[in-house]
Order: structure tokens, then sequence, then C-alpha cells
């Protein structure tokens, strides 16, 4: 039978600003990827995310930013690997200590945004970002682009590695994410994200913007909660891959 994980980024508002119906997400998912302060988040919603995440019985993952609260640490910055190195032991232990202060563990790492996209490119930053957690607990995941080179340092390190496909967003002839702001980057037709996420598990391929095929392995989904409609389009996903005889679980699990 063909399985797979479902995860989302939550806990992305900080202060009085929300983002994300993350209560109404948790019924759908089984990995939440918590903001860590640098790109969004505060203590407050970590550990308000952290608290949901264990009521739902979701697994908790850290999901450490660029330092670009304007950003949404969506834009790239010059970082060296050293400095990816400190800022993913710095977030990770914000929501690894918060975890564990509530009763529960953090089950694994992803990246985000610029951050993720730029390590799935470069390995000296791959490298660091994987002996961060390496060095942290080498028995957490480490969620990455599918067959990047996040996944290439992780495996080298020895941690287990999920390799993650995107059901609502393009992919260019290198496996690569079409940068947002291109037009076609994120696929908002709810049967047209099922129909990608189903090829991808169950036929290990991806159709690309240039309409050629990408081959990779799909372990993990993610959803994104900030989309107009999130939950109906979990919600809607989470019915089709069961319906296609797709078991839903948590990585590793």
């Amino acid at each position: 039978m063909h399985h797979v994980d479902l995860n989302c980024d939550m806990g992305e508002g900080f202060g009085v600003y929300r983002t994300g119906p993350d209560s109404e997400l948790m019924k759908y998912i089984t990995s939440a990827n918590i903001a860590c302060g640098f790109h969004a988040g505060d203590a407050a919603t970590i550990r308000r995310t952290v608290k949901l995440a264990l009521a739902h019985g979701v697994a908790i993952g850290a999901h450490p930013g660029l330092p670009d609260l304007a950003g949404f640490g969506r834009r790239e910055m010059a970082i060296t690997p050293e400095e990816a190195y400190e800022l993913t032991v710095y977030q990770l232990g914000a929501v690894y200590a918060f975890a564990k202060s509530e009763g529960g563990s953090v089950a694994h790492v992803k990246p985000h945004g610029a951050l993720y996209n730029m390590a799935a490119k470069s390995r000296p930053l791959a490298d660091a970002i994987a002996e961060a957690v390496y060095k942290v607990e080498p028995s957490l995941m480490l969620f990455g682009l599918a067959g990047s080179e996040l996944i290439r340092a992780g495996d080298a390190i020895g941690l287990h590695t999920v390799n993650e496909v995107f059901a609502d967003r393009s992919y260019e002839q290198d496996g690569t994410l079409t940068p947002r702001g291109t037009e076609g980057a994120v696929i908002a037709d709810p049967a047209l994200a099922v129909g990608q996420a189903v090829q991808m598990i169950k036929g290990g391929e991806v159709r690309t913007r240039q309409r050629s095929g990408y081959i990779l392995k799909a372990d993990t989904v993610c959803v994104h909660g900030d989309t107009p409609g999130a939950v109906e389009h979990v919600r809607q996903l989470r019915a089709a891959l069961e319906a296609e005889g797709i078991a839903v679980r948590k990585a590793g699990g």
C-alpha cells in the first residue's frame, strides 16, 4: 500500500497577528512545522501551536527560517554556512524546549521559505543545516525538497531524511519549485493539486512547467495553511488520497 505524510507550516503569526486556521487544519494533517521566531512566531505562538499539535496527535517539527520578519522569510539573504548552522540550532532549540516542557518531543526539522530553497541547491548550506540538526539530536528527521541537496546532505551525515513534494506548487524541469511571483507557480485548483499529489505518490513523477517529466520520491506532501480556502483544500486532498488507497500517516511511522 502507498502511504504518505501530510505536513503543514503553522504558528506563523506573532503577537496579536494570526495567519492560517491552524486549529482546523490540525484535524487533517499528520505533521506540523512550527515557526521558530525568525520569519514568524514568538514564544506564546510556539507554545500554543505545540499544545495544539499534541492535542491532535500531530507530529511536531521545527520550521527555522531566515531572520526576515518583514519578508516572511521568503527573500533570499547572503548567509554563510556557519550562519545557517547557528540559526538552525538557535531556532530548533526554541521549539525543542517548548515541546519538552509540554510533555512532547520534536520529530523533524524543515527549513522555511528562502532558506529551504537555497539549501535545495547549495550543498554547503545544506551540509550546515544537516549538521546542525544532527548535532542537536541525530534521531530527528530532516524534511527537504525531494531529490535536493538538502536530502543528500542529510543522508550523508546519517539523518533520516524525508522527501517532500508539493501538491499546490508547480515544478521546474530541474525538480525545483517554480519561484513565487511566476505565473502558475501556485496551483489554486484543488482538483489539479490532488491530481498532481496522487501522480507523485503513486507514479513517482511530476509534470513540470516545461511539460517534461521529473522523477521523484514522495514521502510527505506539504499543504499551505495561508492560502484562501486552505481548510477545504486540505480536507479534499486527504479524502482523495484515502480514496486512492493511499494511507495518510506520520513520516517515519
